[in-house]
């Protein structure tokens, strides 16, 4: 949402990018595979993305579907409107080799922020690259449907675990149900889904989006 801070921010480098003309094709190698990927690291809808960047929603979904390719302009608003820079957008991250033996910590209340009108999200291992899953923690601000306007979807699957307090879980296609400390919930992201908080105080919740 336009009001809400980017919660990922990097140093901006000077980089010069050769081209003939503002309007120069870029078909970089599964560019729209990175800009799906750099979006989700950020927890970001399309809708999200879309006011972020000045990009139509339609416009997100092709490059990430690979069925457009964006001029220069495009690739430009990308870069300023999700805070990275350049090579980020067009190089793949180095993969981790066979075994594994990654970490990380993070320490209570240390994590991310990343506000919004309605939850007030603290991202969890901000340090890895190409997770497979996104974590973080979040405080539901929202105490009714109508806050949000309208479905929040994006890619992939979530878990849902209630920390504390009590929710209301609306999925477009099943009947809204409430969950208590201690529950939990799966579902496809593509579906539409919104929570909102029974409790008097702020209920909170661990998400983890892969």
């Amino acid at each position: 949402m336009s009001d809400q801070p980017r919660f990922l921010q990097l140093d901006k480098q000077n980089l010069q990018v050769e081209r003939a003309d503002s309007d120069a094709r870029v078909e970089p190698l599964q560019l729209g595979q990175r800009v799906r990927e750099i979006r989700l690291s950020q927890n970001l809808t399309l809708e999200e993305a879309s006011k972020l960047t000045g990009l139509a929603r339609s416009t997100l979904s092709k490059i990430e579907n690979e069925q457009i390719s964006p001029t220069f302009s495009a690739v430009t608003k990308l870069v300023n409107g999700l805070g990275i820079d350049m090579p980020q957008l067009f190089t793949q991250p180095k993969r981790e080799r066979g075994g594994g033996g990654r970490r990380d910590i993070t320490r209570f209340g240390e994590g991310r922020p990343h506000p919004t009108p309605t939850y007030e999200h603290e991202l969890l291992a901000t340090s890895l690259t190409r997770k497979k899953m996104i974590p973080y923690r979040t405080q539901v601000r929202a105490r009714d449907f109508d806050a949000y306007g309208e479905w929040v979807r994006h890619d992939g699957e979530e878990f849902l675990y209630v920390l504390e307090g009590e929710i209301m879980l609306y999925t477009e296609f099943y009947e809204p149900i409430q969950l208590k400390q201690g529950d939990s919930a799966y579902y496809d992201c593509e579906m539409g889904h919104a929570l909102v908080s029974l409790s008097e105080e702020d209920a909170t919740v661990i998400w983890v989006t892969a």
